[in-house]
């Protein structure tokens, strides 16, 4: 439950607002003088009226850092709004106000908070996720641009990356699924376009015809010959399993012909991977890996 803190020294409208709020399911704490308020107590979100003494409205906004602040504004001036704004407020609502205007906003703070939490565990779990994957190299300076490679993650690193430092979001699109190359509302947008191995030769061409002046980051698992925009390749030697990966079965194959192949003849290799020998010489052919002879 969300802790509120309304510190009004109007008490009809500080009740009012205090009863709506229990009523959508906040636990709401009422104060008419900030020497009242509990300075143990943490609050999620404090309704903070400037009809108080301007340093009072300061120092409430800086003794909760960490809470959402919405001024409860008789009028805006500098004094009410402007400067509590910037020592740290989040909004103001001006009054009248409606009850449920307030709700709202107290609302989007509240989905906002949420989101950025959410955000910060997703970034602390790409961090995790990229952690052995150490690729440096010399990325090309112009949009489109491919990456060729038998790592998936190596190009995923490099998107992820390329996103923050360019402040942009990744639209990611599958070649595997029906698709429309119409990238009309892509414009500010990152593409990357993750699985360009998988289409014909013929999709191919259309397809580089509409990404010519866009922000598109193209991964293939497979040799692209006679690219016409720029490209950079990344083979890696996959020979062993990491305890914190989990390998496709395309991974887990490859690496175990890697390991194995000199090990064991083809028939005996294929059948201990599952697959008939000619399916074994077709993904070696894909793989791009050469049996020592």
């Amino acid at each position: 439950m969300l802790e509120v803190l309304i510190l009004e020294d109007d008490i009809y409208l500080a009740q009012k607002v205090s009863s709506k709020l229990q009523d959508d399911g906040y636990s709401a704490t009422t104060y008419a003088s900030i020497n009242e308020v509990d300075n143990s107590k943490p609050y999620d979100i404090i309704l903070l009226s400037t009809n108080i003494p301007v340093g009072d409205t300061n120092d409430i906004i800086k003794r909760y850092p960490k809470s959402t602040v919405i001024l409860l504004v008789s009028y805006v001036s500098d004094a009410t709004v402007t400067r509590p704004l910037k020592a740290g407020a989040s909004d103001y609502v001006l009054k009248p106000f409606s009850i449920d205007e307030l709700l709202r906003k107290i609302k989007h703070y509240k989905e906002f908070e949420t989101l950025k939490a959410q955000n910060k565990v997703l970034e602390q779990y790409m961090e995790f996720l990229f952690q052995s994957t150490t690729c440096n190299i010399n990325l090309p300076t112009k949009f489109p641009f491919l990456i060729e490679t038998n790592d998936q993650k190596e190009s995923d690193k490099i998107v992820f990356e390329l996103s923050k430092k360019m402040n942009k979001e990744i639209e990611f699109v599958s070649l595997t699924k029906e698709f429309k190359f119409d990238f009309t509302n892509s414009k500010d947008k990152l593409i990357y376009i993750y699985d360009f191995h998988n289409i014909k030769n013929s999709s191919k061409d259309l397809l580089l015809k509409n990404i010519k002046n866009l922000n598109v980051v193209i991964c293939s698992l497979d040799t692209v010959d006679n690219f016409p925009f720029e490209k950079t390749v990344i083979k890696k030697e996959i020979r062993a399993a990491q305890n914190d990966t989990i390998l496709t079965i395309n991974e887990y194959v490859k690496m175990m012909v890697l390991n194995f192949q000199n090990n064991y003849p083809d028939t005996e290799l294929s059948k201990k991977l599952g697959i008939s020998r000619k399916s074994l010489w077709e993904k070696r052919k894909k793989f791009g890996i050469e049996k020592d002879k």
